[in-house]
Parts: structure tokens; sequence; C-alpha cells
């Protein structure tokens, strides 16, 4: 079974910075992509980033600039710096990855930045 475990939230400043970990375990060949979301309360869930497997990476026009994700296939996992947070980064991030014939998400893991 597959799971995606999100850690690193938690609540900052305006300013501030926050990194993201998505721990990947379980029974998989291979991953195609890996991405980062968010979710605000009556909001569509939006791209924010999003890694292929030769490193290329795309990013939220949001969050260009101050955003950068990464990856460390050793340790299975995805992650998510984020820089200059704005209240409007306020969100429930979720990790999901995309492998042949399936996407999986992680429960999310809650950033909230006050002003």
């Amino acid at each position: 079974q597959v799971q995606l475990v999100e850690s690193g939230g938690g609540s900052v400043q305006a300013g501030g910075s926050l990194r993201l970990s998505c721990l990947v375990s379980g029974s998989i060949a291979s991953i195609n992509s890996m991405a980062w979301y968010r979710q605000d309360a009556g909001k569509q869930r939006e791209q924010v980033a999003h890694i292929t497997n030769d490193d290329v990476t795309t990013y939220g026009d949001s969050v260009r600039g101050r955003f950068t994700i990464s990856r460390n296939d050793a340790k299975n996992t995805v992650y998510l710096q984020m820089d200059d947070l704005k209240p409007e980064d306020t969100g429930v991030y979720y990790c999901k990855i995309v492998v042949p014939r399936a996407a999986y998400w992680g429960q999310g893991t809650p950033v909230t930045v006050s002003s």
C-alpha cells in the first residue's frame, strides 16, 4: 500500500519561511512525477509546484521565485522550500505522486501565514 505523509507545516509571519516534506512509502516501481498542491477554505485545490523524474520543475505564477521544489529519490521524499511567505499562501498543502496507471495523495499539512 502506498502512503504519502507530509510534514513541516505550521504558522509563520509574512516574510518567513517553511520547508515541507513528503515521505513516500510502499511498493512503487517508479514515480513519474511529484507535485505540491494547496487548498484554502472555499477555494479549489491548485498546483503550486511540480517536478518530473528528470528534475524538470514548474511553478504556479503566484509562487514562482519564492518556492522551490526538490526531490531525494534515495529517501523517497519530495520537498517544498517556501520563502518570503505571504498571507495568501495560507492553506492546506498536499503532496501528490503520479506513477504508471495511478496517482496518490497525502493527507495534507496546514500552513498559516499571518500579516
